[in-house]
């Protein structure tokens, strides 16, 4: 399971200053878990993360392998705000079972279970790759990667963008591939027959179709040029088809 660091944001504009620069509306009750984006001007990624406003705070909850990008990106756009940013010295825990008192429900997907933030481990041994396979989740630094754009990602199956909430950075570029354009290539799932590794090119007869990323069993989560994903596709020893 993926590290997970927790990043707190205070002060008097800490709302009006993440409102304007992420890709979903924080402004949901207090309590409300909110799966959104912070992208480069450009439209691409730089880290997903699910936000949690509280009474004095709001509560980042980030890959740990990120966070420190995540954490100076803010401090860059912070200027002369009433903000304050500082890392949390509490656990993130996730689970499918029974919900422990104070978890908040993954707004992803009803399947992702619940989310935690304690002084104690409650996560259960839920197998997070089945599951992310299963509903085609992507993962920071595997399907989600500096190269990604939110929309061929699934941001909006996944709740994690609004294009009701106004202005935020990026915002021209994702409203352009969302309303103008056909998207020619995203993530899907494919069954494989044979051996594969995450990361291999996938060909279709000898063109370049996408690349596999994580296995589960006999399935993946791969990214592929949907023109050439229509038969039978080769990745590494594998012979893969698309089933969603």
């Amino acid at each position: 399971m993926t590290e997970r660091t927790l990043i707190a944001i205070t002060g008097s504009d800490r709302d009006d200053f993440l409102q304007g620069l992420v890709t979903n509306d924080i402004a949901k009750p207090e309590g409300t878990l909110v799966y959104t984006a912070l992208l480069m001007p450009q439209g691409k990624f730089i880290a997903d993360f699910f936000v949690l406003r509280q009474a004095d705070q709001i509560v980042i909850d980030v890959a740990s392998a990120i966070a420190p990008a995540l954490a100076q990106r803010l401090t860059m756009y912070r200027l002369r705000a009433d903000v304050q940013i500082v890392e949390l010295d509490l656990i993130v825990s996730r689970g499918t079972g029974p919900a422990p008192d104070g978890a908040i429900a993954d707004p992803r997907h009803p399947a992702l279970g619940w989310r935690l933030y304690s002084e104690t481990d409650e996560s259960d041994n839920t197998d997070w790759d089945a599951l992310r396979v299963a509903h085609l989740i992507p993962e920071t630094g595997i399907e989600l990667t500096p190269d990604a754009y939110i929309l061929e990602c699934g941001f909006e199956a996944l709740n994690g963008v609004d294009f009701k909430k106004g202005c935020f950075v990026g915002q021209e570029i994702v409203a352009r591939m969302k309303h103008k354009t056909t998207l020619k290539k995203g993530l899907a799932r494919v069954k494989i027959d044979g051996q594969a590794r995450t990361g291999d090119a996938i060909t279709t007869d000898g063109k370049p179709a996408g690349t596999l990323h994580t296995i589960s069993g006999n399935e993946g989560i791969a990214f592929l040029r949907f023109d050439r994903a229509t038969g039978v596709m080769q990745a590494g020893q594998a012979s893969l088809t698309r089933i969603g």
